[in-house]
């Protein structure tokens, strides 16, 4: 936690010296002082989620007392995604009315973290190891990504922390945390100092079995600070108190790698926020869905990874939990990417490792997959194969698709949306953002050329092959991890995804296909709505014989205590909080383990022997078989998470009648054949309206598409139902599976 105090000291001083500079200032031009900052009491409970896409930033605020919700959505910054933010809160206040400095909180999925790995554009990382173990990141794990060949063409990506600024510390910890060879610090202090001089931007200390006792990686962080000041410092038993000592250094080293970025970034954002909103809190969305503190988020980066598909998945949860669905494929379509994620009875399902780019580090995180189709992947004929191809590649948000008239001239999936009829020229994206039909047309006239077919046929062979791309990363996320698609209902939502979700249900048949409120801005609502969220965790490797209820019920106690107190300094107390344990379990002899939640009164009730139990079911759902054989426990674990917020909704009445949103006619080309269809506003629309398809419902943040042979229905908390006609039949099916 030193760290930590040092980075918020730090702030602190900073923001003085902004105040006391500012207040110079006005004083000087005879300005009245500047208003002190209001304290968070007196702030109504208005809560602002941002998200940050590719193409979008997306923002939603919430006002708890008055029970409102406002939307914006405004183009990102890649260069600077905090201008996009800070656009959009000054938009969104703007439109409703209300004054900056009355928000309270601020909950902010980022991208920030992944962008840096993915570019390569971290910190100059140096590295500390136990003698003996300079080659830890060098001889990693004997994987190649691909195939059989994969090895014929793969190149093995260097270190984040190059080996040329990798030292050795003598010293050696026991696996049972008893000191073997005691350190050296004086060989240490030198080495440190020549390692300053070689210009590191960022220092990790990653010792052997430093997650028994870590008493040496602590003395070398203060060594460490004294001769290198200014530099941040990570080390391993704090980032991943977790055996395996190849995973341990790799997500130590990439904390370390995206630090500096992250908490420059993070800080500049928060001075910012509070020079223009007062003492507003920051919090950003983790990986695993949960919310981190500022100060938290720059001293671990490394929870941040998956922080931007996270915001969605927890909207979608939050959303589809009010509506009475716990079974849920959630697809988020967005203008570069799509993500994937499956939750079940309730809870989203994660995984104990993140993946970016070639980095695996073990954090934990949404068991997200995304594939490189949205709604401005570019559509393309090779010259060799003369075969359509849509994306990865993406025309993002500069210039984005031909469409949006912003100097785009490559086809893209949005483009194609257009020329079907299925995003209508008159809609405005964001409210603002017009569209152009004349220039999509124009865009896929160059495809379809090249295919030798109409413009409206070229248009329907790319939304075709973009749906089938996304049905198999559904694929992946379900029917590969041993689920039935069938019994999940599929939520679509990001800027594109209402557009193809009743496409995709029907591929897999997951039914409803249901359409949120906003669902343009579902992953700002799932910032805005998530949870603070801690966890403490610790190696413990025994064989269910060798311990006892007892003794694993009272290291989870302890663990749940260090989590919880932790989170009580956040500002949530006991009585607010959740506990979920996980356990580590595999069988005797094997290498690979599973993860088993079992919440505190279910391990008391059940003990190990249920833990086995869970076990065994989940190796068979995953494998299809479980093994006679003894169990032995890997990992012991407590994640505590703040209690959930009040759900925020209009009221949407009920027996509605479709007819009083209708604005007027059109036409859609579906099925090579142009059909009468009509748009709908989705402001108007209540609770109990149904829309037959064919049918386009609009909104300030994306559009709905409703093909033929279904109706969407208005729920209660505004969501539309989208099923198959004849789908009281469907439903008895499902049932009696």
């Amino acid at each position: 936690m030193a760290d930590t105090d040092e980075l918020i000291r730090a702030y602190e001083a900073r923001l003085a010296e902004i105040e006391a500079r500012l207040a110079r200032m006005e004083a000087r031009a005879g300005a009245a002082p500047a208003p002190a900052a209001r304290p968070a009491a007196r702030r109504g409970g208005l809560r602002l989620g941002v998200d940050v896409g590719g193409t979008f930033t997306d923002l939603l605020l919430l006002d708890e007392g008055r029970g409102r919700i406002f939307t914006a959505k405004v183009p990102s910054t890649p260069e600077d995604s905090s201008k996009g933010v800070l656009a959009g809160i000054e938009k969104i206040c703007r439109e409703a009315g209300i004054d900056p400095r009355d928000i309270g909180e601020v909950m902010h999925g980022t991208t920030v973290a992944t962008n840096t790995v993915l570019t390569s554009s971290g910190a100059l990382v140096g590295l500390v190891v136990t003698r003996g173990y300079r080659d830890t990141l060098q001889i990693a794990r004997s994987y190649v990504p691909g195939g059989l060949g994969g090895w014929v063409i793969w190149n093995k990506p260097d270190p984040l922390a190059p080996l040329e600024l990798t030292i050795e510390a003598d010293e050696r910890i026991a696996a049972d945390g008893t000191v073997l060879v005691p350190l050296d610090e004086a060989a240490i202090r030198r080495d440190l100092k020549a390692l300053a001089g070689k210009g590191i931007e960022a220092l990790t200390i990653s010792l052997f079995n430093a997650y028994a006792n870590d008493v040496h990686e602590r003395r070398i962080a203060e060594i460490a600070r004294e001769v290198m000041p200014g530099i941040p410092v990570s080390t391993g038993a704090s980032i991943m108190p977790e055996m395996y000592e190849y995973e341990r250094t790799e997500t130590c080293v990439v904390n370390s790698y995206v630090r500096p970025v992250v908490a420059k970034y993070i800080g500049n954002l928060q001075r910012e926020l509070t020079r223009r909103m007062g003492d507003v809190n920051l919090q950003i969305l983790r990986s695993d869905g949960g919310l981190a503190s500022a100060a938290s988020a720059m001293e671990t980066p490394v929870n941040l990874l998956m922080s931007g598909p996270a915001g969605g998945v927890s909207g979608a949860l939050w959303i589809a939990k009010n509506a009475g669905f716990s079974n849920l494929l959630t697809f988020d379509m967005g203008g570069t990417s799509t993500d994937v994620a499956l939750i079940e009875d309730g809870v989203a399902r994660t995984r104990r490792e993140t993946r970016v780019g070639d980095v695996t580090v073990r954090a934990p995180s949404i068991d997200v997959r995304t594939v490189g189709a949205g709604g401005g992947s570019i559509a393309y004929v090779p010259e060799l194969t003369r075969a359509l191809r849509v994306g990865p590649q993406s025309a993002g948000a500069e210039p984005g698709p031909a469409a949006y008239d912003k100097g785009g001239t490559q086809p893209t999936v949005t483009d194609a949306n257009v020329v079907l009829g299925y995003l209508p020229s008159d809609a405005r994206l964001g409210g603002d953002m017009a569209i152009r039909e004349d220039l999509a047309r124009q865009a896929i006239g160059t495809i379809a050329e090249a295919l030798g077919k109409s413009v409206e046929d070229a248009a329907e062979g790319v939304i075709a092959i973009v749906n089938e791309n996304m049905c198999g990363a559904l694929r992946l996320v379900s029917v590969e991890q041993g689920y039935d698609p069938r019994d999940f209902a599929l939520i679509g939502f990001g800027g594109a995804g209402p557009l193809h979700a009743n496409a995709l249900a029907r591929l897999i048949n997951a039914w409803p296909a249901i359409i949120p409120p906003g669902p343009g801005v579902l992953c700002a609502y799932g910032d805005a709505t998530t949870r603070l969220r801690n966890e403490a965790s610790q190696t413990f490797v025994r064989r269910l014989a060798e311990t006892s209820d007892a003794e694993v019920g009272r290291m989870l106690a302890e663990l749940e205590a260090k989590a919880a107190g932790d989170l009580e300094a956040e500002g949530v107390g006991r009585a607010e909080q959740e506990t979920i344990y996980q356990i580590d379990i595999r069988y005797h002899g094997q290498g690979m383990k599973l993860t088993v939640d079992i919440p505190p009164q279910a391990f008391r009730a059940e003990g190990l022997a249920g833990v086995a139990r869970r076990f065994d079911s989940e190796h068979e759902k995953l494998f299809t078989f479980a093994l006679d054989a003894e169990h032995e426990l890997v990992g012991l674990r407590a994640v505590v998470q703040g209690a959930e917020k009040p759900f925020i909704g209009r009221d949407y009445g009920s027996g509605g009648d479709a007819a009083e949103a209708m604005i007027h006619e059109t036409r859609v080309y579906v099925g090579g054949e142009w059909l009468k269809a009509l748009i709908y506003d989705r402001a108007r629309l209540k609770a109990g309206a149904v829309i037959a398809g064919p049918a386009i419902v609009t909104e300030m943040d994306s559009t709905t598409l409703i093909l033929p042979g279904h109706e969407g229905i208005v729920d209660k908390v505004g969501n539309i139902l989208i099923w198959p006609l004849g789908h009281d039949e469907l439903n008895r099916r499902k049932a009696a599976r």
